[in-house]
């Protein structure tokens, strides 16, 4: 099925189908009850009377109009007339098909409460009528066989209402997830290189006078990191286009790129030192790339809200889980502890993806950031 409801196409054609399929079945039951007009009957000016109200009132029962129960009454009226107490009368086969629109264009209740009055309608006419006729219990078989098959085909279609309405919501939800995914994506890659990208900016103008080739060095780091930025960027807005399979299946960092990613921060000056216990190599991707993005994250937020101030990452990959630890001297109250920032809420979010749990808030040397990831993937 389709992620959406219906396009604007198809729920047009459907309703033109639809409007042709009620117009269908006015014809049949107009030319049903002409049948019981021109056979067995003695009045034919009662009969045609009879006729007319019936397919009238049957008419504007099949075209919407309310309440249900009502026109069915009329357009049964008018058969009744019609069939003048002769169950060989073929016009009683509108009756069955009164009963079978009224479940499915009206309710459940009004299907069965039609079905009731049809059941003493052909009740009082086989015990009460001039002699006693067998042929009513066929209509009242038929009539029962067919409420009965209409209300199975109102279940499967209300069925099949609701199992469209959740797949829409879950597709809504999926769009959502994926939405919050990309941005979660533009936030971490965007927020890491223009922080240090400053770091380095701030560098070369410190040396600029004093050391033009490290000033030089500085200036190519940062414009190194803003293409990377850049890139990152095309990949994570790719996954927004449908058409765009290519970028979308681009390799994402993972937990073996943390030793290049606290490269990447000190080559702009600040003081982060890495420990790792363990083996990376059995770490799934996606618990790989939460927990790069969250290193990023907090390493991030330590160089903007403490710049110059010593931090520590440590990883340890044990039999079941990965714990890292990022802590730095940022103060608390101030900066990265001034609340559960956008930062903050997309750690959190990364670890909870893949069934982990992330908190960061004082601690160890000031600012303490502690996540804990499950060795099993999930979506990130």
């Amino acid at each position: 099925m389709s992620a959406e409801l219906e396009p604007a196409g198809s729920a047009e054609s459907a309703e033109y189908l639809a409007g042709r399929a009620r117009w269908a079945a006015i014809v049949v039951f107009a030319a049903v009850t002409a049948a019981g007009v021109i056979r067995l009957n003695p009045s034919a000016a009662a009969a045609a009377a009879g006729g007319v109200v019936a397919v009238g009132a049957a008419s504007l029962l099949l075209l919407g109009w309310r309440p249900v129960l009502l026109y069915a009454a009329l357009a049964t009226a008018g058969i009744a007339v019609l069939g003048n107490g002769m169950s060989s009368n073929i016009g009683w086969f509108t009756v069955c098909l009164l009963a079978g629109w009224c479940v499915l264009a009206g309710t459940r209740r009004e299907g069965l409460a039609y079905w009731a009055g049809a059941m003493l309608l052909f009740a009082s006419e086989w015990l009460w009528g001039g002699h006693p006729d067998p042929g009513w219990g066929a209509w009242l078989a038929g009539t029962t066989l067919t409420v009965a098959f209409s209300l199975l085909i109102r279940h499967d279609r209300d069925l099949l209402r609701r199992l469209r309405l959740a797949q829409a919501g879950l597709a809504e939800q999926a769009r959502a997830q994926e939405r919050n995914r990309i941005a979660r994506e533009l936030h971490d890659v965007i927020g890491h290189t223009l922080t240090v990208s400053l770091l380095h900016v701030q560098g070369a103008r410190l040396a600029v006078e004093h050391d033009p080739a490290d000033a030089g060095h500085a200036l190519a780091e940062a414009e190194r990191l803003g293409r990377e930025c850049l890139a990152e960027v095309r990949t994570a807005v790719g996954m927004l286009r449908e058409d765009d399979a290519a970028d979308r299946s681009a390799p994402l960092p993972g937990a073996a790129g943390l030793p290049a990613l606290v490269e990447q921060f000190r080559s702009a000056g600040a003081d982060v030192t890495l420990t790792v216990e363990g083996d990376l190599a059995g770490l799934p991707a996606t618990t790989g790339l939460a927990v790069y993005r969250i290193a990023q994250e907090a390493l991030t937020n330590a160089a903007k809200h403490a710049p110059g101030a010593p931090a520590e990452v440590r990883l340890r990959v044990g039999a079941s889980e990965v714990t890292l630890a990022a802590d730095s001297r940022t103060v608390p109250g101030k900066g990265a502890g001034a609340g559960p920032g956008l930062g903050v809420i997309s750690m959190r979010e990364r670890a909870e993806s893949v069934g982990g749990s992330c908190e960061a808030g004082p601690g160890g040397r000031g600012w303490l950031v502690r996540a804990t990831l499950p060795l099993t993937g999930g979506t990130p």
